[in-house]
């Protein structure tokens, strides 16, 4: 039996997630062998093979997969596609079903675009439509009630053709960062479009209910609306739909109108996929690529997850039903950067390119070998209509990988490495030096490794201005905002060429590039034949640095002499409210006192549990956000800088509230805007129509490490800036955040919005 080889991260993701009651990480993975090896007629030997691959890290399945295979609870599948049809019937048991999905760890795609925009007729009962955008918001306040298991939070994809009429809306939908933050959202566009962009001509946007065209717009405006939004959020993305259904192996099903969140697996209505990752840096070594064992993993890959489609169970009938006619999986990789640095290829060359090429073609073809030889000796897939009888309708995906990666110690899908070191917070305060352990190697073994060279590396995450470090080694660690987004898209498209789904990949961007440089991207894209695109610009995602804005003379007090902010002196007596909020940690009381033209001037708040940490550390939050209001600081950069920390959710009334700071930026936000970002309208249509009533969901755990796994140093350096300007940090160890793969995640502990 192998000798499990686990990194330090690896067994704090399994202990914080994975492992049930007592299981150590040997007893998980026996629970998840023997469960998937039910199916075969050698169940000992099977499921001793399928133990090696995972406890070897040579292949790690999705993260459901390894919650519940064995269990007897839960689903074993990480993406569903939901349909909504333009009826409340429809709508009402999408949310139903969506629920339960989600409760048991799956994420959740849809599209939009067969629901009537807001304001038609609805005849029935002679009202007017909600629209597709307000489904949306509804489905996404449904989903912030739900922690999947008692695991993470769902995800959710949103998509709308871009000929539905509510488009300029939906483009724009999370422009504000506050609203359907558990969507990534993608408009679905047609090779008609782009050809109507092209030549500058019209485009109708028409009602799919009554199919009239209810507004004509030039293309290109369109086009540029969802550029500038990209731009400064980074939504929506693309989702090329004709591309996507011209590798469709079962049109005669339907069309693939919808992703998963991550949009790397099209699927038609109702239906699941099941997903699992070859980690390549395993088959790589002094510029040699392992051909032979990599065709052999793929063969005992594709096995393990046509039994997994086999032993699966699913809350809803309709899921069941879909998934035994299609029989789809998804094989990827993980640790394509790593196997790249031993191969000593950058990441950004025509070589590695070429072995993009090489690599995923192997794991295509075998893995459609190997479901062929399946079907022969299970049988194929029910609806399948090919020449050649085939057991899975589809065999190959790039996914994300999220946690699975930090298990097997590799980097994460395809992506490059995000930080070649960084620096990790850890219990009691302390700071450990966290380095990509191929770097650390590679710098012992030629001769320039320091532990100077490690803090230094570790305050920016990065070596390419560090002299002491080799040119060559410089190329190799390039990292995500190193490569050029050509790169980043030329390598999507390779792998994507030889893949039966799709491809997740985050085309990364520096701060100051540019919309032209967002459309050339997109442009490249769907030249290339991407099934979609997703643009990161870096610090377009609401992790802003505070900003001093332009404050009004009325409540600024800038003492031009010394050139810094002085805070107003306090009047004997001023008016205000107090609110009570109920948080995780207790009933909350909340002062705010206004000066004489209305302006917040000061905050005071009381927990009802008196004393203990949160009450001294909430004094400290209120004094400081009364020092920054008596100061001029505009109201709206104090809500937003602590709108969302989490700690012990509760629910108010309705609303969502994350921790004692996030109630008091609350209560100040009603009464500088008068509303709630967190919108109880919504929220409260998902309780009723489901039945559900509001309660207290558990605070969110670990579940996606970045990039560097390795040694552990003891170090002193500063908060590494690994998103520009970020003041975002982790709920859980207060590290920094990146965005990756369409999710906020923490590069250090894990944790993260979606997987």
């Amino acid at each position: 039996m192998t000798t499990l080889q686990l990194t330090e991260n690896a067994e704090i993701v399994l202990k914080s997630r994975y492992l049930i009651g007592n299981e150590t990480p040997a007893d998980l993975f026996t629970r998840v062998a023997k469960a998937v090896a039910e199916p075969e007629t050698d169940k000992e030997m099977w499921a001793s093979t399928f133990y090696e691959m995972m406890t070897s890290c040579q292949f790690m399945p999705n993260s459901p997969t390894l919650f519940n295979a064995g269990t007897g609870r839960g689903t074993l599948s990480a993406c569903f596609v939901i349909p909504i049809e333009d009826t409340m019937t429809s709508i009402m048991k999408a949310a139903t079903t969506s629920a339960m999905i989600q409760k048991y760890g799956g994420g959740i795609g849809y599209s939009f675009s067969k629901l009537r925009h807001r304001g038609s007729n609805i005849s029935t009962t002679q009202g007017n439509a909600c629209g597709s955008v307000s489904v949306l918001k509804m489905l996404s306040s449904l989903s912030d009630m739900i922690t999947q298991g008692g695991k993470r939070h769902g995800a959710n994809m949103g998509i709308l053709h871009v000929s539905h009429p509510e488009i300029m809306d939906f483009i724009h939908l999370k422009d504000a960062n506050k609203e359907a933050q558990n969507f990534n959202v993608s408009v679905a566009i047609t090779d008609k479009f782009m050809t109507a962009v092209a030549n500058d001509s019209p485009w109708d946007l028409i009602d799919p209910a009554s199919k009239n065209v209810v507004r004509t717009l030039k293309a290109r405006d369109i086009w540029e609306e969802i550029i500038d939004s990209a731009w400064k959020t980074g939504d929506p993305g693309m989702y090329f739909i004709d591309e996507a259904n011209r590798s469709n192996p079962t049109p005669h099903l339907g069309d693939l109108d919808s992703t998963n969140p991550c949009g790397e697996v099209p699927l038609l209505a109702n239906e699941a996929c099941n997903l699992g990752s070859i980690n390549l840096a395993k088959f790589g070594d002094n510029g040699t690529l392992n051909t032979q064992g990599l065709v052999e993993l793929t063969r005992k890959c594709v096995r393990f997850l046509d039994n997994v489609v086999t032993i699966n169970s699913f809350p809803v009938q309709e899921v069941r039903e879909a998934v035994d006619a299609t029989r789809k999986i998804g094989l990827g990789v993980m640790g394509w950067h790593d196997l790249l640095v031993k191969m000593n290829i950058p990441y950004d060359s025509s070589q590695a390119l070429d072995l993009a090429e090489e690599v995923m073609s192997l794991i295509d073809k075998t893995a459609r070998e190997t479901s062929e030889a399946l079907a022969l000796e299970r049988g194929p897939y029910p609806a399948c209509k090919e020449d050649t009888a085939v057991r899975n309708s589809t065999r190959t995906c790039i996914a994300p990988t999220g946690s699975i990666s930090v298990i097997a110690g590799a980097s994460s899908g395809i992506e490059p490495i995000f930080a070649v070191a960084f620096v990790k917070n850890v219990l009691d305060g302390k700071q450990l030096t966290e380095v990509n352990p191929y770097f650390e190697q590679m710098a012992k073994d030629r001769g320039f490794y320091s532990a100077k060279l490690m803090d230094e590396v570790a305050r920016t995450g990065s070596i390419q201005h560090i002299d002491d470090v080799p040119d060559d080694v410089k190329q190799l660690f390039r990292t995500a905002m190193e490569i050029d987004y050509k790169y980043h898209i030329k390598m999507q498209a390779i792998f994507q060429k030889h893949t039966d789904l799709a491809v997740s990949k985050t085309i990364n961007m520096p701060n100051s590039g540019t919309r032209e440089d967002i459309q050339a991207a997109y442009e490249l894209a769907y030249d290339l034949k991407c099934n979609g695109i997703t643009v990161y610009r870096d610090g377009s995602k609401p992790t802003q640095v505070l900003e001093v804005p332009s404050a009004k003379a009325t409540n600024t007090n800038f003492d031009q002499t010394i050139g810094k902010l002085t805070p107003r002196e306090r009047p004997q007596s001023m008016s205000g409210v107090t609110e009570r909020i109920r948080t995780g940690h207790g009933n909350l009381y909340i002062t705010i006192n206004f000066d004489e033209e209305g302006i917040p001037f000061e905050v005071f708040s009381t927990l009802g549990k008196a004393g203990g940490s949160e009450s001294a550390n909430l004094e400290a939050v209120s004094r400081l956000i009364s020092l920054a209001l008596r100061s001029g600081v505009e109201p709206n950069s104090i809500v937003e800088q602590l709108r969302g920390i989490t700690s012990l959710p509760a629910w108010d009334q309705g609303i969502l509230v994350g921790s004692p700071a996030d109630a008091v930026a609350l209560a100040l936000e009603r009464h500088i805007t008068n509303s709630s970002t967190r919108k109880v309208d919504t929220l409260q249509a998902a309780q009723l129509g489901l039945g559900f009533t509001a309660g207290n969901p558990p605070s969110e755990p670990v579940t996606k490490i970045g990039n560097g796994n390795g040694t552990h140093y003891s170090g002193n350096g500063t908060t590494t800036p690994i998103v520009n300007n970020s003041r975002t940090k982790c709920v859980h160890c207060n590290g920094n955040l990146i965005f990756q793969e369409g999710c906020l995640a923490c590069i250090s502990c894990g944790w993260n919005k979606c997987e």
